[in-house]
């Protein structure tokens, strides 16, 4: 069964909650980043992007940057940005987004839980990025980054949740981007007792919805520790959210090269196992087996061939199977995702444009839009104990870096 707990976040004051709030790490860039914590002391992205501190030549992952997060995060302390909470909270954090609501329970879960498959999960992750979240935490004694945990609904579960949410939230506001951010602490040791005993009882498992290398990260961190590790390095930052509320959107793919084919002749490659369309507007796939193409300023739908995927394999059924099997390996030559340098991924968040941007610009050469995986998918591969291919899922709205930290030393 699940073992989660509460912490004593590192927070921002109430009046600092917006300020501090910032988008993950890992959906911007340096200049992004730069950009959006221009003018803002207090954006958390000072600590999570810490190269923007530093000048433009650093390179990202250099013992510099993480050493520059920390100093940020000590001074934040320091001008009482942050403060951390003298007791052990649970923390509900709700997220509106064009008017769609999502709310989840902010706690740490078991890293042990994490290593035994109790939290399961359905990617394999790069071994690159693992690295970087490693020296993130080991040099600044935090894990910033919230893994997002999904779970099957439980309803006394989300009774509780519904009745505390109607206490005053200690946060809430608006993002620049027009998603709204609130937060309660639910700080009765009683309910924080109930809370821990249901998920014991009732929440035979969590699903990793977002965040296979923070989850990662975060194992070999407490394993990096060793004897000098705290109890606190047991256990990871997660928000559990019950499956009905979450929102999968699509998560595109670009290539730089045709591996050395034309333009007419990779279409005539790809005709033997798709039915090719030529498409007067950027296609955004409305259903299962649809994709788009967008190649030399021109978009065409790709629909799969019957025989061309296994229909009643849980992982071969899906979109990202279907194009890695059919086009990523078997025409350009990508056979791993993870590693290959010749493929990107762009979530659905960025919109088509963002495609057509990267391929117009000379960038890349071609773009693919897919179809999301949906919730009932990701569950059924993880119980499977199978694996997605990298980068299929992408969860909106994001939560903040920076509401709620948890420290890994006292």
């Amino acid at each position: 069964m699940s073992n989660i707990r509460p912490f004593k976040a590192l927070r921002p004051h109430a009046q600092l909650a917006k300020q501090v709030a910032s988008k993950p790490y890992d959906v911007l860039n340096s200049a992004e980043a730069k950009i959006e914590a221009q003018g803002n002391p207090s954006s958390f992205l000072h600590i999570t992007k810490s190269e923007i501190d530093l000048p433009e030549t650093t390179d990202v992952h250099s013992v510099e940057v993480y050493e520059k997060a920390k100093q940020n995060l000590e001074a934040f302390i320091k001008r009482d940005v942050l403060f951390r909470d003298d007791r052990e909270c649970y923390y509900i954090y709700r997220l509106i987004m064009n008017g769609r609501s999502q709310t989840g329970l902010v706690c740490v879960s078991s890293i042990d839980d994490y290593e035994n498959n109790i939290i399961k999960k359905h990617e394999f992750t790069r071994p690159e990025k693992e690295k970087d979240r490693i020296d993130h935490m080991k040099t600044i004694g935090a894990q910033t980054g919230n893994v997002f945990l999904a779970y099957r609904n439980v309803q006394v579960i989300d009774e509780l949740v519904e009745n505390w949410m109607k206490k005053g939230p200690v946060y809430d506001f608006t993002a620049d981007d027009g998603i709204s951010h609130t937060v309660w602490i639910v700080s009765d040791s009683d309910v924080v007792k109930t809370i821990t005993q249901y998920f014991d009882k009732e929440v035979p498992c969590t699903y990793i919805a977002d965040g296979h290398h923070r989850a990662a990260s975060a194992a070999k961190v407490r394993q990096a520790l060793g004897a000098e590790k705290s109890a606190d390095a047991d256990y990871f930052l997660t928000t559990l959210f019950p499956a009905s509320q979450l929102y999968i959107m699509d998560y595109n793919r670009l290539v730089k090269t045709l591996n050395g084919y034309s333009t007419e002749d990779f279409i005539n490659k790809l005709r033997e196992n798709f039915l090719v369309e030529d498409a007067i507007e950027a296609v955004k796939p409305t259903q299962l087996h649809d994709f788009g193409l967008y190649l030399q300023k021109k978009w065409y739908k790709l629909t799969a061939k019957a025989g061309t995927f296994l229909a009643d394999d849980p992982i071969g059924v899906l979109d990202v199977t279907i194009l890695q099997d059919n086009i990523l390996g078997k025409l350009l030559n990508i056979l791993d995702p993870r590693t290959e340098k010749n493929i990107d991924f762009v979530g659905g968040i960025r919109g088509l444009g963002e495609l057509e941007k990267r391929v117009n610009g000379g960038e890349m050469a071609a773009a693919f839009s897919l179809y999301p995986v949906s919730i009932e998918q990701l569950f059924a591969i993880a119980d499977s104990g199978n694996v997605m291919p990298p980068k299929s899922t992408w969860f909106e709205p994001k939560l903040r870096d920076g509401l709620l930290t948890h420290l890994i030393h006292e």
